[in-house]
Order: C-alpha cells, then sequence, then structure tokens
C-alpha cells in the first residue's frame, strides 16, 4: 500500500538538501544527498543519448561493483559537454564522499538543468559543507532536483515479503525534453529489501520498461536521465537470489511506484494541463503494442487536439499508421475516457454516428484516456504523455534566461 515519507521511508535512509548558488533563485534548494546507514547493493538504467553527462559516466564506473551508499544531484547545471565535466564530477563525489565518511567508489551521482555552461565546483563544495540529512527529508530533496518542474514527485510503499515488512521510496523529477528510453529525468529509489544485485538489476529493468520508458512529453531524449535504486537490507527478509515468489512481490512493489512516479512526470509535462494515457489492446505483440501506443501519446498533433478538446481521432489513426507497424486499419477501434465516461468515435477504422458534446466534455478533464483496439492479437501496452500548450513554448523559449 502507498504510505507517506518518499525517500526516507525505507528503514535506514536519510535526505537533505540546501541551496548552494547554482539555481538564480535564492530560495530554491539545488542539491541534494539520499545516504544509507549502510552500504547497499544498487542498480541503474542511464538515457539512451549518446552524448552522456558526466555524472552519467562517473556513475557507471563507481557501480561497476553494484554497491553504493549515497546519492547527490544537483540542479540549474548539466555537467555536459564540458571539458572539465568529468573532474568535476569526480571532485563532487569525493567531497561528498569525505563529508559522509563513505567510499567515492559508492556514490551516486548526478546533475539536471543547462547543457553546456561550465558547473562551479566551489559553489558545489560550499553546498556540501553546509548539508545535513534527517530521516524525514524527502521533501527536501525531491524539491532540490526539480529544473522546471511545478510540482513535487516523491512516493512510498510498503508490502510484505514472507511476513517482514518492507518498504520502497523514491523521488523523481521530470518535466520536459522527455521521450521514451529515458528522458529529462532523474528518479532515486530507495529500499530496505534484502537482495542480490543481479535480481535487483532485473527488476529495475523490467519495471523501468513498462513505466518512465513509456512516457513523451516533447520527443526529445536527454543527456543525462538516470534510474537509481539502493538496497540496504535492513527489513531483514531472506536474501532474494532468485525469480521466485519473493522477487515477484518485490517487483510488483517496484512497479507500482515506478508507475505512480512516470505518471506524475506525465501530468506535469512543461505547459501541460492533462495527462494523457494511450492504452492499445489487441494488439499481435508486446513490441508492437508498446510502439503503437508511444506513437500516438507522442504526436503533437494529437496532444494539441486533446489540449482543444477536439476529438479528431483521424490523427490518433494517422499516428498508428506511421509507427511502423504493420495492422489493418480497418479493424481499428477508438474511445476516449475520463472520470467514468466513455465514447466510441471510431469503429472498423472508419467515423461512427458520435455526440461532439459529449465527446468534448470527456476530454475537458485533467486525466484522459484513449483506448485503442487492434483486433489482432492479445498483446496490452499504455504510454503516458500529456497535452502540448502554448506553455511549452513559453518555458523553453526562455529556459537559459
Amino acid at each position: 500500500m502507498f504510505i507517506e515519507g518518499g525517500i526516507t521511508a525505507a528503514k535506514g535512509f536519510k535526505a537533505g538538501a540546501v541551496h548552494c548558488g547554482i539555481r538564480k533563485n535564492m530560495t530554491k534548494k539545488d542539491l541534494a544527498v539520499i545516504i544509507s546507514d549502510n552500504l547497499a547493493v544498487a542498480a541503474a538504467v542511464y538515457t539512451q543519448n549518446k552524448v552522456l553527462g558526466a555524472p552519467i559516466i562517473v556513475t557507471k564506473q563507481n557501480l561497476a561493483n553494484n554497491t553504493a551508499q549515497l546519492m547527490i544531484c544537483n540542479s540549474g547545471n548539466a555537467n555536459t559537454c564540458n571539458a572539465d565535466g568529468i573532474d568535476i564530477a569526480n571532485k563532487m563525489s569525493q567531497l561528498i564522499a569525505d563529508k559522509f565518511n563513505v567510499q567515492k567508489s559508492d556514490v551516486i551521482i548526478a546533475s539536471t538543468g543547462v547543457i553546456g555552461v561550465p558547473l562551479e565546483i566551489e559553489k558545489i563544495e560550499q553546498g556540501i559543507k553546509e548539508i545535513t540529512v534527517e530521516n524525514n527529508g524527502s521533501l527536501d530533496a525531491a524539491e532540490a532536483i526539480m529544473t522546471t518542474d511545478l510540482i513535487i514527485k516523491e512516493v512510498a510503499y510498503e508490502f510484505k515479503i514472507a511476513g517482514k515488512t518492507c518498504k520502497i521510496g523514491a523521488i523523481a523529477k521530470g518535466s520536459g525534453m522527455i521521450h521514451p528510453n529515458m528522458a529529462t529525468m532523474l528518479s532515486f529509489i530507495t529500499t530496505d529489501v534484502n537482495i542480490t544485485a543481479d535480481m535487483l538489476k532485473l527488476a529495475l529493468t523490467s519495471t523501468v520498461d513498462l513505466t518512465y520508458n513509456m512516457v513523451s512529453v516533447d520527443g526529445d531524449t536527454s543527456t543525462n536521465d538516470m534510474v537509481s535504486i539502493m538496497a540496504n537490507a535492513q527489513s531483514g527478509n531472506d536474501i532474494i537470489d532468485k525469480q521466485d515468489e519473493n522477487f515477484e512481490e518485490f517487483t510488483k512493489a517496484l512497479m507500482e511506484v515506478n508507475l505512480s512516479l512516470a505518471k506524475q512526470i506525465a501530468k506535469d509535462g512543461e505547459g501541460a494541463s492533462k495527462l494523457l494515457c494511450v492504452t492499445v489492446n489487441t494488439a499481435k505483440t508486446l513490441e508492437e503494442a508498446r510502439i503503437l501506443s508511444k506513437s500516438v501519446v507522442s504526436s503533437s498533433l494529437v496532444k494539441t487536439a486533446i489540449y482543444g478538446n477536439d476529438a479528431n481521432w483521424g490523427r490518433i489513426l494517422c499516428a498508428l499508421g506511421y509507427s511502423g507497424v504493420d495492422f489493418d486499419p480497418n479493424k481499428v477501434n477508438i474511445t476516449f475516457k475520463s472520470n467514468n465516461r466513455d465514447i466510441l468515435i471510431c469503429k472498423n477504422g472508419q467515423s461512427v454516428m458520435f455526440d461532439e458534446d459529449v465527446a468534448t466534455h470527456i476530454l475537458n478533464y485533467e486525466e484522459i484516456t484513449i483506448e485503442i483496439e487492434m483486433n489482432i492479437g492479445n498483446a496490452t501496452a499504455t504510454a503516458y504523455g500529456c497535452d502540448l500548450t502554448e506553455k511549452y513554448i513559453d518555458i523553453n523559449a526562455s529556459y537559459r534566461s
């Protein structure tokens, strides 16, 4: 079940944040730390962009031994495409390791913000000197990793494994430059479950594929995105070292956490006014269902129609058609859903008589589902996104100013 506490809900984790001067807004925290009382097994999934932020490169090196004890993240500067970026990331890792008496190789480091602007290590160093961590520091840490986000994103979940109470906590940031295969999105996850590194990586990868990798806000894939997790074994459960029922319970809980954050990210898309969910049913394969749903949720024309409460189903069929998946358009049905109401707007690839006023009313809610029946198989997938508004242009036209 969902509980309070965010990133510090799991046993043995603390968090904190401070304003160190990277962000111009003096009241905005811009440096966050999350730490485990003991060394934890760790795993991460990274952006697919060929241009990698320096923190990604350093974190990959640090996680080569599958352990970590501390996560650090700054906002306001991505530390990407800088000549000294890797040196800065390594210095940042060493400074925070020394502060909290952990090994530098056990630090997960992340940065988010503007690309191509040097990151001043002096400001980071001063922030590290001032930062403290607390048992209830989740909200501060979640605020500090935000860039253009409008809402803080955190979640915590409690469940049982073989009678032992276990918890997962997480925070995330993400609002724009978001597209499947990671995005300008960071997610930090903690858990007190006792699990091997191999099983942790398997659970993380499988849930990321169905959650964060099904989100699209604007079609841009960033350079710094990462989902990382630390598991410190403090729940006391017998170690999960194979794909048994205990592994399934953990994966199910992790799925709930990651799905919640993925939806929060989609709903908080830059300038967005609505959460858009696109579910493709009865496709041939899961992979084809995922491709089809992401094609629709990524379409700028679909996004603008949703913003305008326009039941323009032709744009949806068009987006399916250029997805690259082979299907029979004459078998496709499309339904709009929201607030426990639904309306069929396309059947067998053709227009049907529907009440435009009812359709407009359904599209006027903050959460909209487009349900698509392909009628050629049994596979289902859902993608998550948002509408596209004038505010998106306003935000990104002045991002560096």
